[in-house]
């Protein structure tokens, strides 16, 4: 006991011999204003641009104007606690979120405090949420696929590692859910994937992260939300915290998948946070940097060089539209720096076809250079067909007998249109997504009735696994599709499309009204 006591008085001596002593400066202001999340302060005229304030009752905020009297501060706790006249100080910090493994698997706030009742996040390091976007001589090409397990997606629009593509729709269109499927498919491969979920209701966060622990590889995923119920400093800092944090897996080499669920809201939130300060408005009251915000926020999506390490961002962010508008302020400008878009219409999901991607309005301008090989050949002229297809039915509609080619074109229109459905949170392997364009631009499903396509899609994974094993093994270890392949997987879906087509009636009831019309037409004298 005494030699414990020696030694905590020799502690206690060397902590006082190493203090400085003596005066010591602290910036130091006073609340003027607040209401709504945002509260004037005066008095701190050292202080920076998205400098971290703290307020007497233990409240933070950050910086967000500088005028030369007032300083508008954002508040990232809630504000029922702070008064007018409460006293505030400069910390000299800007706003740092914490990154590392130790954020996999968990649920956690725009600012790292966890959300799931798993204790303390233990993280390896933190890092501002404002980083500069890699510039273009550490960027590198982007030339490998992500697989979304979305069928229309791989094969019509497909996205690559590095990109950043637009996901855009009216509400309630399935935006969230095709973002899901897409970090749901990720599963089996080695992308790290974070959701960050902005101005969202709780029941929709919810049903997202049951969705990614049900189906997906939850313990290599973050969800960071900043609720509807939030504050508006947390609902703003959430994507760029969100980016920051999958900035540390890039960083290290390694692949990383975010999606921004939605920027739509986020703009809300930053016209709200603009019009508190007393910024000016400008086109629909948003103030003059609702460009600048996304933009540096998206080019931090990229595809490192090999002297950076090689690792990729890949962003999915999200927008919403009313009544369909593409041409509105904020879905334009994110148009305009994403590297493509997919869109989806609301007609389309409410007739059944989900995804109810719009074919003729997205585009991937990245897409052909990224995808898998072996799919662009089994896939060959799909989109070409289809959109000839839909020009196809909108003019037969009209009437009149179509002669044999187009009664064909149409048939086989309506099987891929029945081929491109896809169920909610089941995403197929590239495998399987070959071998169903395989069959489909073969024209093995030509005669079966829609009904029996159905099936086949639904039946497709088993039955290869089953009666395709030698073909799926080959396939996977090289990503070509040579004839022993090709005939190995061809035996097996035509003895599936016959297993279908043979006790299966002809369903009329599901049949496009087209073909109906021309089914009349060829059975008149």
């Amino acid at each position: 006991m005494p030699h414990d006591t020696a030694d905590w008085a020799a502690t206690a001596r060397a902590a006082l011999r190493d203090a400085t002593l003596g005066p010591r400066a602290e910036q130091r202001g006073r609340v003027e204003e607040i209401g709504d999340g945002v509260a004037m302060i005066s008095g701190l005229r050292d202080v920076r641009l998205d400098e971290v304030l703290r307020f007497q009752g233990g409240q933070v905020g950050f910086a967000r104007v500088l005028d030369p009297d007032l300083i508008g501060c954002v508040l990232l706790d809630a504000a029922t606690k702070v008064e007018a006249g409460d006293a505030v100080f400069g910390t000299g910090e800007v706003v740092n979120v914490p990154v590392g493994e130790a954020l996999l698997g968990r649920i956690v706030d725009p600012l790292g405090r966890p959300l799931d009742g798993k204790g303390v996040i233990k993280a390896q390091n933190h890092l501002p949420i404002e980083r500069p976007a890699p510039s273009i001589i550490e960027r590198d090409l982007v030339t490998e696929p992500v697989q979304t397990g979305v069928v229309v997606v791989d094969t019509l629009f497909a996205l690559g590692r590095g990109q950043r593509e637009l996901i855009v729709g009216d509400h309630s269109t399935g935006k969230t859910t095709l973002a899901i499927d897409s970090l749901i498919a990720q599963r089996d491969s080695d992308m790290i994937c974070i959701y960050v979920a902005v101005g969202q209701k709780t029941s929709s966060v919810r049903s997202a992260v049951d969705a990614l622990q049900a189906q997906g590889k939850f313990a290599r995923c973050i969800v960071l939300v900043a609720g509807a119920a939030s504050a508006p400093g947390l609902q703003w800092i959430a994507p760029y915290a969100g980016m920051t944090m999958a900035e540390y897996f890039r960083d290290k080499g390694q692949h990383a998948l975010i999606v921004i669920d939605d920027l739509s809201k986020h703009a809300a939130t930053h016209r709200e946070i603009a019009l508190l300060t007393r910024q000016s408005p400008g086109r629909e009251a948003y103030p003059g940097d609702v460009f600048y915000i996304h933009a540096r926020l998206l080019e931090r999506a990229a595809k490192l060089s090999p002297a950076r390490g090689g690792g990729s961002l890949t962003a999915l962010p999200i927008a919403e539209t009313v009544a369909g508008n593409l041409s509105a302020y904020i879905p334009t400008n994110l148009i305009s720096i994403t590297d493509g878009q997919i869109v989806l219409d609301a007609a389309l999901f409410h007739q059944g076809q989900k995804p109810s991607v719009d074919v003729g309005l997205s585009v991937s301008r990245v897409g052909g250079k990224t995808q898998a090989p072996v799919l662009r050949k089994a896939a060959g002229t799909l989109r070409l067909d289809y959109a000839q297809f839909l020009e196809l039915e909108v003019f037969t509609r009209f009437g009149g007998m179509p002669d044999g080619r187009v009664r064909q074109q149409l048939t086989r229109g309506a099987r891929i249109r029945e081929a491109l459905r896809q169920n909610q949170h089941v995403p197929m392997r590239l495998v399987d997504e070959v071998a169903l364009m395989l069959a489909v631009q073969s024209g093995l499903l030509d005669p079966l009735p829609l009904t029996a396509v159905t099936a086949f899609r639904a039946a497709l994974p088993a039955a290869l696994d089953r009666d395709a094993a030698t073909a799926l093994t080959t396939l996977a270890k090289t990503g070509e599709l040579d004839e022993e392949t090709r005939k190995g997987l061809m035996d097996a879906l035509a003895a599936l499309a016959a297993s279908l087509g043979k006790d299966s009636p002809r369903d009329t009831a599901t049949e496009s009204a087209t073909e109906r019309a021309a089914d009349t037409q060829e059975a008149r004298p």
